[in-house]
């Protein structure tokens, strides 16, 4: 049992606001005290009169079983022999503020019991897995360089089963599913909106009260497990949301923990979200952020997670976030900038990439807050990746115009250019714009029945080709019509529908060049990999532009033409000479489209255009995109 009591190193290091393990040291851990099998029990209460365990082993009594306080520092402990894995409990916890009485879940609890029981569970969260080569295999350098093409995923309504009440899939289940289909799309990894238990199905896990629980709601731990075991098995990473910016004030949770404000700011001006109806976490205080920290650790560890998303950046980064003149607190030098987030963010980033080679952090940030994903030794945030918000409402904005007026706002398209590289930026089309009445992605493009399914056909293109890695949520893959509903199962039937299929075959054939040709992804995060031909034809709606590998040989050149009129001899310049392969054109019948192209491959003519040799004379198909790429003859056969 000594081994789960907390020594003076790490009483320090939790105080100091540097322990990373506390999940080893705080909350229930089955162990022995000479013969007796049972639970220690272990919490963090410094304004506590006095704390007791609560649950099945001892029908729930709150003077069995009361903890003893280790010194002044906040610490409770008590060995209940007799307790077992599965048992529920509770805190009580009777503050001296006061003398009030509540009972709590355990914070550092790894599983609690399906809501609405608000009780937390004696779990074992032991697994044998099997993704050795995978973790192996990780880069230790990182993702930067690599294909990472994300399909983001809400696993209560990816696929549910209407014969059985239209019931939710367990991690089990869906693990098989989700492995073999997004293994047929090519996608490179699993983005999963939090799977940290949250009260509310509704919140989609973005209002957190266990930081080391995975929801109930699917399964055990062991059970998230074996699906991220799957996953990995199948060549495919796991990105985890995690939400550090704000918790729900469920009584039962955080909120006033042992009667004062221990995990929330006390400063409503800083410890309460207007917007969200929440409580943000008091970043200065070291214990909380030893508690973060060790759920950050605690996922990419014990779930062998490759990536954390961190959702709601920016509310972390600004004390004025939501907030109107007069109400909120400026940091010590004047500013809106919350200084003890920022110095957590960079601390957890720092313990990633440092304990953990192999792991990315990926920032939901909306502004224009500098070097969110440049190191902290630059005086950036230190994230691997930051989601590019930007890109993705000018873009939905752009093609939601008739085509007539698109030459009016080209900018939009071309403004990127301006900042492609400033960040390691993931470009992102997520569950936020397809909800609150925003329509699906099919529905938000301009047109007929036929001009949607072209137009979405032009932004995955775009998307695919442009530098940055890639992020799709679920259902757009195969144009969903309906928003996305988390009480229900994605439309799947729509599959019998030709239309839905030839989207989605148009993403697994996007997927499949943006991993094969490192012209694609080598240089995602690097200006070398990328050239405009040209940016400038608004009266064509028309982009050109090259992307570059780092072998001279690796050369796609991309057009793409956003209006409905096919442009017939319309010349690009291209860097070399010989035959250029429409490696994809958008506009085949394959893929829904109308058959305009090129018969498969144009030669080019030492016609100098556009500040290059050789030119291509190209037909443009409406409302299309075509890849093009240098065909390399086939050395001669031997004797």
């Amino acid at each position: 049992m000594e081994h789960f009591r907390m020594g003076e190193m790490d009483l320090h290091l939790f105080h100091e606001g540097r322990h990373t393990r506390l999940h080893e040291k705080l909350g229930a851990h089955p162990a022995r005290r000479g013969a007796k099998e049972g639970v220690f029990f272990a919490a963090w209460a410094p304004n506590a009169e006095r704390v007791s365990v609560i649950g099945e082993f001892n029908d729930w009594h709150p003077g069995q079983h009361v903890m003893e306080r280790r010194g002044g520092m906040g610490i409770w402990e008590v060995f209940v022999p007799g307790a077992r894995v599965g048992q529920h409990y509770k805190l009580q916890i009777a503050s001296h503020m006061g003398g009030s009485t509540i009972d709590k879940a355990d914070p550092f609890a790894f599983r609690q019991a399906p809501a609405p029981d608000t009780a937390s569970v004696v779990a074992d969260i032991a697994y044998r897995w099997g993704d050795g080569a995978h973790m192996k295999g990780r880069s230790k350098s990182g993702l930067r360089n690599a294909p990472m093409s994300i399909y983001e995923v809400h696993l209560g309504s990816w696929m549910r089963v209407p014969d059985e009440g239209n019931r939710m899939l367990s991690y089990r289940e869906i693990a098989p599913k989700l492995a073999d289909y997004v293994a047929k799309l090519g996608f490179t990894h699993v983005e999963l909106l939090p799977l940290t238990e949250h009260p509310f199905y509704g919140s989609w896990g973005y209002q957190t009260t266990g930081y080391f629980a995975a929801t109930s709601r699917y399964g055990e731990p062991a059970d998230l497990k074996f699906l991220i075991d799957t996953l990995h098995q199948r060549g495919i990473g796991v990105i985890l949301d995690w939400v550090p910016g704000h918790f729900p004030h469920d009584a039962h949770g955080l909120a006033s923990f042992d009667g004062t404000h221990l995990y929330e700011h006390a400063s409503p001006l800083q410890g309460y979200h207007p917007e969200w109806n929440t409580y943000i976490f008091n970043y200065g205080r070291h214990e909380v952020r030893s508690f973060l920290l060790s759920s950050a650790l605690f996922w990419v560890e014990e779930f062998h997670a490759d990536g954390l998303r961190v959702d709601g950046v920016a509310s972390m980064l600004y004390l004025d976030y939501g907030r109107k003149h007069g109400e909120w607190v400026p940091n010590e030098h004047g500013g809106r900038e919350n200084l003890d987030a920022v110095a957590l963010l960079r601390q957890v980033n720092e313990s990633i990439y440092k304990q953990v080679p192999g792991v990315e952090t990926i920032a939901e940030e909306s502004t224009a807050w500098p070097l969110v994903s440049r190191p902290v030794y630059l005086g950036g945030l230190g994230f691997g990746f930051k989601w590019d918000l930007g890109w993705m409402h000018d873009t939905l904005k752009y093609l939601a115009l008739d085509p007539i007026f698109r030459k009016f706002h080209h900018r939009s398209l071309t403004f990127r250019g301006m900042y492609a590289f400033t960040e390691n930026f993931v470009m992102a089309l997520s569950h936020d714009e397809v909800v609150y009445g925003k329509g699906s992605l099919i529905n938000k493009m301009n047109g007929d029945h036929w001009q949607k399914f072209a137009n979405l056909r032009l932004l995955y293109t775009y998307m695919w080709t442009q530098p940055g890695k890639k992020l799709l949520f679920m259902g757009g893959e195969f144009a969903q019509w309906k928003e996305w509903n988390h009480d229900t199962s994605l439309d799947w039937h729509l599959l019998h529908e030709a239309a839905h299929q030839k989207i989605q075959l148009l993403v697994g054939e996007l997927n499949r060049a943006y991993r094969e040709e490192p012209a694609l992804h080598a240089l995602d995060v690097d200006p070398k990999g990328f050239q405009w031909i040209d940016a400038n034809d608004a009266d064509h709606s028309v982009l050109v532009y090259e992307r570059r590998g780092t072998r001279e040989e690796d050369w796609i050149v991309v057009a793409l033409n956003f209006t409905p009129v096919p442009l017939h001899n319309y010349r690009i310049g291209v860097p070399g000479a010989g035959a250029w392969e429409e490696l994809i054109n958008t506009d085949a019948e394959t893929f829904g489209g109308s058959g305009h192209g090129n018969l498969g491959a144009v030669q080019a003519a030492p016609v100098p255009w556009q500040g290059r040799d050789f030119s291509l004379s190209l037909t443009l198909p409406p409302l299309g995109a075509i890849l093009l790429k240098p065909r390399r003859e086939a050395p001669p056969a031997g004797p």
